[in-house]
């Protein structure tokens, strides 16, 4: 656990990503089995189970420690973790046992302990451990343990860094990553020369997605459209299907499973092959619905039929991994296309399996005139530039995929409160809540927390430290004088705020310094922003 700690601490304050890199693998070359597959898996964020929740922790350091002393300390660190780590008591009474010096204790055996804990037991557990902590230690198990490690190493620079440990290329690495399990024990014995590669079989896993880069417009009249394939970026979240002999599946582009959530639309895809594509809503009509729609479907464990019957989805293929056991990764795009073609009209009628449309593109024109009608389609994100000889490459090859945006709504809004933000901002004010007037009164119609530079944080903080009214809790009230440029995808009635609308995806554009509040936009000119 000790090295553990050490190599958390040495990650989160190391910037350079080649240095993490570096860490990473001497981590491994000095740490046995399966200490080190634990840690892998606690960076990668693949471990399958939850310690104890944030609320356990709350709890439990309340039991122990005055609650406004936890508050304010929490208020000033901004972080869980890092406050529980050194406010947690050293004599510690009411554990069953007296406690034990965990500072040697093997990473392993902590999990070991916890995954057959009963529920009952987890609080208990986890006192006695703090307890025979030191600081560093504890934040490493409380990060461990919710889950909340971020240390500024991606799950793709991960697995670069694992192939080069193990000197194979990362997409070969990639084929086996998704199908393994932590603690990874067979994995390292392969890249270290100890082992045969992992034989994942048939098993139902997840294959890296192909990512696109934003388009420099500055860059589009160099292009030569009939290079490129262009289709509508619409407005669902990306999925991959995933069928073979041993089942079907469905993944988010993270490699996340959510069959669970969409089995109406699983036993409805019979097929035998690896889809790209995206998971959209429909109305009763059969027409694509709003992503308003779909989000009310998303992060359901066990959708009712209810809520199945009444929002309907379906799965948007644009490309294809596999088909019918037949790799097709590494050939062109356009060869993909016209595979998935052929097969797609050899099916029988299909309800929820659709083929995107490709638009014709003969001139830059035609790219610009497309884009517009993105502009005034709620529906649609934008464009999709492909080029037609790119090869299928998990992550984000340069220039080979791009996406073409519709440019962002913009409202201007009051700010009204601020709160702490966390990790490397837990002291500044960054979290904003801003409102629209209503009449002589403002109210919220949204959050944000990124959009400026590191002096503008800077500023902000200050302003928000000058112009506090009131405080409740950790969000602070501030002078009603501020404006905010906000940019945002979408707007959407919304029931759940006195509002009534919600934005989607807001930032801030700009920081009106110079914009009375009283000119700000009002509820009801945003409003007039809902599309149908």
């Amino acid at each position: 656990m000790q090295a553990f700690s050490q190599l958390l601490d040495n990650l989160y304050f190391t910037a350079s990503t080649k240095t993490k890199a570096t860490l990473i693998q001497e981590y491994l070359k000095t740490t046995p089995d399966p200490d080190r597959g634990w840690a892998l898996a606690a960076i990668a964020g693949t471990l399958s189970f939850d310690f104890f929740k944030r609320s356990t922790v709350k709890q439990l350091m309340l039991q122990h420690i005055d609650p406004i002393l936890f508050e304010l300390s929490y208020d000033y660190v901004g972080e869980m973790s890092e406050t529980v780590a050194h406010l947690w008591p050293n004599n510690l009474s009411g554990i069953q046992h007296e406690p034990q010096d965990h500072t040697k204790t093997s990473l392993s055996c902590i999990i070991e302990s916890f995954k057959q804990a009963k529920k009952q037991q987890v609080p208990q557990l986890l006192a006695e451990y703090l307890s025979g902590m030191t600081p560093s230690l504890r934040w490493a198990l409380l990060k461990l343990g919710t889950r909340g490690l971020r240390v500024g190493v991606s799950a793709r620079a991960l697995k670069k860094c694992l192939a080069d440990y193990g000197h194979v290329d990362v997409q070969e690495l990639e084929t086996v990553w998704h199908a393994l399990e932590p603690p990874y024990t067979d994995l390292l014995a392969w890249l270290e020369g100890k082992g045969d590669k992992p034989d994942t079989g048939n098993a139902l896993t997840y294959f890296p997605v192909m990512l696109a880069q934003p388009l420099d417009e500055s860059k589009l009249a160099s292009f030569s459209p009939e290079q490129w394939l262009t289709e509508w970026k619409f407005d669902g979240i990306r999925v991959q299907f995933y069928g073979n002999q041993e089942g079907k599946a469905l993944y988010s582009r993270t490699g996340d499973d959510i069959s669970h959530s969409f089995p109406d639309l699983l036993d409805t895809l019979n097929v035998t092959g690896r889809l790209d594509g995206e998971l959209l809503a429909i109305d009763e009509q059969g027409n694509i619905a709003s992503f308003n729609q779909l989000q009310q479907r998303l992060n359901k464990k066990r959708p009712t039929k209810k809520l199945m019957d009444s929002i309907p989805v379906i799965f948007m293929a644009y490309d294809a991994i596999e088909l019918n056991g037949k790799a097709l990764h590494s050939l062109s795009l356009i060869k993909r296309r016209q595979i998935l073609e052929e097969w797609y009209a050899s099916l029988p009628s299909q309800t929820t399996l659709r083929l995107s449309t490709l638009l014709s593109i003969r001139t830059h024109d035609d790219w610009i005139a497309h884009r517009n009608k993105a502009s005034d389609n709620l529906l649609i994100e934008g464009l999709m530039l492909k080029r037609k000889n790119s090869h299928y490459q998990s992550g984000r090859p340069a220039n080979q995929w791009l996406k073409w945006k519709r440019d962002p709504l913009v409202v201007d809004a009051v700010v009204m409160y601020a709160q702490r933000g966390h990790g490397k901002r837990s002291s500044y004010f960054s979290d904003f809540t801003f409102g629209a007037w209503h009449g002589d009164t403002l109210l919220p119609i949204g959050k944000a927390y990124s959009g400026f530079t590191d002096e503008e944080l800077k500023r902000l903080d200050n302003w928000v430290r000058k112009n506090t009214m009131g405080r409740f809790g950790p969000v602070k009230e501030v002078k009603k004088s501020l404006v905010f440029e906000i940019a945002f995808d979408a707007v959407h009635p919304s029931k759940r705020h006195k509002s009534g609308i919600a934005l989607r995806f807001p930032r801030i554009n700009r920081i009106r310094w110079d914009k009375p509040a009283q000119e700000a936009d009002t509820v009801d000119s945003v409003k007039t922003l809902i599309r149908s």
